[in-house]
């Protein structure tokens, strides 16, 4: 009898429309990939196996198989949302704690700091040294929205052209230096140097001083004191600095620093603040004499304030960056990708996510750009890649099959009524 043939028929035609209900359904799904049937011929054998004559069986469903080719990359206003261009899958850890894998990139922020999917399922990433270094270790990635500590200025690095053409001043410097919080406060007068420059520097508590540096020309050609303050109070002695004839500073005077050593600083009032007293040293190797107008080119230092959380970003490496309110960033870790030596092997688990199994193999976990695995771009999402328009097509094929082999129930139940009505 050919029922049991057609029923199987309409048994695998309802779970090929099933699974292309749900690529349909699915269109809009971030990272979701579309699936089809994989369907097999059945036939009737014995111990001496099928004989060349045996009429089929029917059909049976040997496996739902899952096309993992690249979706549409969509830009979006989070930046983070990542998106996958090319192979690999995020590496999540999920309630359990164990590891999982997805396509899709729509993550947030949990009341934990933690970066998680909509899940709750936290990624992960290869953890970073304070010093931003990527490390091995896989672990979740976390936004640390503390402050970070200050860090009190060492060095001073001043490029500047000091003017040829001037002559000294009329007022020498005097030696006993300035006080702003004297009473009554003393400062330098414009007579007593050429031109002059300040730069923010801070102190271990990150608090914020102005050093002020005065260039004074001397009466010796090419040479020229430079006298410093901090805060308006005098720090060092007078230091000097000869040029060569061309303007530019000996090679044997090279590297031209000096040092203010033991540094307390003071608060608006003149009082020592709590920090700790600091040295600081002032290079001016790439000083210049030539005849021109005094200009300051660079002048940067390697302290700064007490910073807050602003704002994160992601490059195409992975490396999250978090940055800071005073211009510092720190490097929260590099996304791991995963992939696998087969991905039909990999079991779905709803929710974009997959696990894998003995038949998928064990992941090759990377960073992104690396061992063949795609890259990560942040602020943009991967789309379904499902072909709604193919989908269609198909749902019309498989309701084609469906009404055809319900036509053979008909015909065979029209047959046997036949067979049962002969007298």
């Amino acid at each position: 009898m050919s029922f049991d043939t057609a029923i199987s028929g309409i048994n695998v035609s309802s779970v090929n429309l099933g699974i292309i209900g749900n690529n349909i359904a699915n269109a809009s799904t971030t990272g979701f990939k579309t699936a089809r049937g994989e369907f097999a011929d059945v036939f009737t054998t014995s111990l001496l196996g099928s004989s060349t004559n045996t009429a089929g069986k029917g059909v049976s469903v040997i496996g739902v198989n899952q096309s993992f080719s690249q979706g549409n990359i969509t830009a979006t206003d989070n930046v983070l949302d990542m998106a996958i261009n090319g192979s690999g899958f995020f590496t999540l850890q999920n309630n359990d704690g164990n590891k999982v894998y997805s396509r899709a990139g729509n993550f947030q922020v949990d009341r934990n700091n933690n970066v998680v999917n909509p899940s709750g399922y936290k990624l992960m990433v290869f953890n970073t040294t304070p010093q931003g270094a990527v490390t091995g270790e896989l672990v979740p990635l976390q936004i640390n929205s503390s402050l970070i500590q200050p860090k009190g200025t060492a060095t001073v690095n001043i490029n500047a052209n000091l003017d040829s053409r001037v002559s000294a001043p009329l007022v020498a410097w005097p030696s006993a230096g300035f006080n702003a919080f004297a009473t009554p406060p003393t400062a330098p007068d414009p007579d007593m140097f050429n031109s002059s420059t300040s730069a923010t520097i801070y102190d271990s508590l990150g608090n914020s001083h102005t050093q002020s540096f005065y260039f004074s020309k001397t009466s010796t050609p090419n040479k020229w004191d430079v006298n410093m303050t901090i805060d308006g109070v005098s720090v060092g002695t007078t230091s000097s600095v000869t040029f060569q004839s061309d303007g530019t500073l000996a090679a044997s005077s090279l590297p031209l620093q000096f040092s203010v050593s033991g540094w307390t600083p003071l608060d608006s009032n003149g009082v020592a603040n709590g920090a700790t007293a600091q040295n600081v040293t002032v290079d001016m190797s790439k000083l210049t004499q030539f005849g021109n107008d005094f200009s300051v080119n660079n002048l940067d230092q390697d302290g700064y304030t007490t910073g807050q959380l602003s704002g994160v970003e992601v490059g195409d490496k992975g490396i999250m960056y978090a940055r800071y309110t005073n211009g510092q960033s720190r490097a929260l870790g590099q996304i791991a990708l995963a992939n696998f030596s087969n991905l039909a092997g990999l079991q779905p688990l709803g929710s974009t996510v997959w696990a894998e199994t003995f038949a998928s193999g064990q992941p090759a976990i990377s960073a992104p750009g690396s061992a063949g695995l795609g890259t990560v771009k942040s602020g943009a999402l991967e789309d379904s890649n499902v072909d709604v328009t193919q989908q269609l097509v198909d749902m019309i094929v498989a309701q084609r099959n469906f009404q055809a082999n319900a036509k053979v129930i008909q015909t065979e139940d029209a047959i046997t009524q036949a067979v049962m009505n002969m007298r």
